[in-house]
């Protein structure tokens, strides 16, 4: 299922949390090889960790970790714009109906649906926070995920060639989209809803998500 924790909310559920922070360990620096900050714990952790952002979690049937994503609002710190801004061309990304989605984790050997729906999940934040775009860097391996899953980005930059290409998308949420994720990942729109619920009681206002 899908749990929607702000950083401050992530110690109900310590055992997950901790394993989401030593699966990025595993994903980022052991198998990616990217130079990352790894603490005493052995949690993949960096700034952008201490500015509460959202996390989208998959916990497997078995309570583990299966997969999650880590959101901001552009109205604030981002990775996009501060350390990535020139790959943009045009100027930083900032506006309250924008949001950046980083750290995308998946687990080892986690099926392609987790994949599916967290993406899925990113879909619930955008239409009940009031979002338009989610933006985002990425490398080449994520091309041919993002494609199986059915939620391809519009591409605004990048640098690099083959493997070692890194790009900046920016991500829509049409209700044809919408279909064929939640499809992907073999979750009922109304599952799916349920749990967004579950996680904030009532779907935020409006207003929340344009100062949150």
């Amino acid at each position: 299922m899908l749990h929607y924790l702000y950083g401050h909310d992530l110690h109900q559920h310590p055992e997950l949390a901790a394993a989401m922070f030593r699966d990025r360990t595993d994903q980022f620096h052991t198998r990616l090889g990217w130079d990352v900050t790894i603490d005493e714990q052995g949690f993949e952790r960096d700034q952008y960790d201490d500015l509460d952002p959202l996390y989208v979690i998959w916990e497997n049937a078995d309570g583990s970790h299966g997969g999650s994503m880590r959101f901001l609002p552009t109205t604030g710190p981002v990775m996009v714009n501060d350390v990535f801004g020139h790959l943009l061309g045009g100027g930083p990304v900032v506006s309250p109906l924008i949001w950046e989605c980083t750290r995308f984790c998946l687990a080892r050997n986690a099926p392609s649906s987790v994949a599916a729906a967290l993406m899925l999940g990113g879909g619930e934040i955008m239409t009940n926070f009031g979002i338009r775009h989610f933006v985002g860097v990425f490398d080449a391996r994520m091309v041919r995920i993002y494609r199986a899953i059915g939620s391809s980005p519009e591409v605004l930059g990048g640098e690099g060639e083959g493997r070692e290409r890194i790009s900046v998308g920016l991500w829509e949420f049409s209700p044809e989209a919408r279909a064929r994720v939640a499809a992907r990942a073999g979750i009922p729109a109304e599952l799916s809803r349920l749990w967004f619920d579950r996680s904030f009681g009532t779907p935020p206002p409006r207003e929340m998500a344009l100062t949150a």
